[in-house]
């Protein structure tokens, strides 16, 4: 188990990966939004690589203003430490209320993830 996400939580992110790959239009519902306590980022993960199970797709949002929807690797998540010492987090409580594009869509006309 990666410690950003669940086993169930990845499971759901590997299905998800396979549809994608699947079929081009696909636009679910996030799975994860993991986030920096201390640096203003977050990701909405939606899905995992299938190949890999380490890439993972979704919207990313580094806190600069600018989310986009991209890959990031979860190894590469779990190795960042914020400028007060803190690793990223999983929010636990996330429930998502729309699809991924409906998420970047509205990202981008606020300049960052909202929810």
């Amino acid at each position: 188990m990666n410690p950003l996400i669940t086993d169930g939580e990845r499971t759901r992110l590997l299905a998800n990966g396979q549809s994608r790959a699947a079929a081009g239009d696909f636009d679910p519902l996030p799975v994860v939004k993991l986030f920096t306590p201390d640096a203003h980022a977050t990701w909405l993960l939606a899905a995992l690589d299938p190949v890999d199970g380490d890439t993972a797709w979704g919207l990313c949002d580094v806190g600069i203003g600018m989310p986009e929807l991209g890959t990031v690797r979860l190894s590469d998540l779990a190795s960042i430490i914020g400028p007060l010492d803190r690793s990223i987090l999983r929010d636990r409580y996330f429930q998502p209320t729309r699809t991924l594009s409906a998420y970047a869509r509205l990202a981008r006309l606020n300049g960052s993830i909202l929810d």
